[in-house]
């Protein structure tokens, strides 16, 4: 089985991004390293860069690879409503030709909301993922209520289990595994070690083999972002080295 590597932008680090030239400029170092695809970070564009979002897309393919859009929104406000922003999200999505949108998940409180958001969903044809972020929103019981909730209302919104964030929230990455893991169609690798008050991401070759076990108990066929430092004179080189080892792992 060959599985699906992305490579997240945001992984070089910002200021690199922005001294390369954008996001654009780092396509011929995932595409060279092999990867399957890339993960377009919204909050590293520039609002030029926003108005250039089908030729970004053409870039992407032109290179044979495949992309999916992170926007640094949450899915829900602090009333429980859907972010009125949503829709535009959604259209970003589709003018990158973007497999799928990635936001966080906000205040979910019930399930009044997710009707409309179906029709949303439905009206745009984009693929919906909502990821545990290092908020209290993040944390294992609302996203657990809100995979509940998907489920009940049979609504295609699935999960990306970021492998690290659980540790900033406080939670256990093992135990939220055991009860997302079915729902989850993409995974943010890290390891993450502890760093004075909080944890810092790692390449996972650098860590202890936990990553590897967690890894073990999440859907095999979902597609694995990298999303740990990629640092080195040889961008590509580095790249290409991880690519290949969360494809054999």
């Amino acid at each position: 089985m060959s599985r699906k590597i992305m490579v997240v932008t945001a992984a070089y680090g910002a200021d690199q991004v922005r001294q390369a030239g954008g996001q654009r400029a780092m396509l011929p170092v995932i595409a060279g390293a092999g990867a399957d695809g890339v993960e377009i970070r919204r909050e590293l564009f520039n609002s030029e860069e926003l108005l250039a979002l089908p030729a970004l897309g053409e870039s992407i393919e032109l290179l044979g690879l495949l992309a999916c859009y992170s926007a640094p929104a949450a899915l829900f406000m602090p009333n429980g409503t859907l972010n009125p922003d949503l829709p535009r999200y959604l259209a970003e999505a589709t003018a990158l030709n973007a497999l799928w949108l990635k936001v966080s998940l906000g205040h979910f409180n019930d399930k009044q909301p997710l009707e409309a958001l179906r029709e949303m969903l439905n009206e745009s044809g984009m693929t919906l993922v909502v990821e545990n972020d290092q908020t209290d929103c993040g944390q294992l019981a609302p996203m657990q209520r809100f995979k509940a909730a998907c489920r009940v209302m049979a609504l295609p919104v699935t999960l990306t289990f970021d492998m690290g964030n659980w540790l900033w929230v406080g939670d256990s990455p093992e135990e939220a595994a055991r009860h997302l893991a079915p729902a989850v169609s993409y995974i943010h690798v890290k390891a993450a070690v502890p760093h004075k008050e909080q944890f810092r991401a790692i390449a996972p070759d650098h860590a202890e083999s936990r990553w590897l076990d967690l890894l073990n108990q999440l859907p095999a066929d979902a597609p694995r972002g990298i999303e740990f430092p990629l640092e080195g004179a040889d961008l590509t080189a580095v790249t290409r080295h991880y690519v290949n080892l969360l494809r054999e792992e």
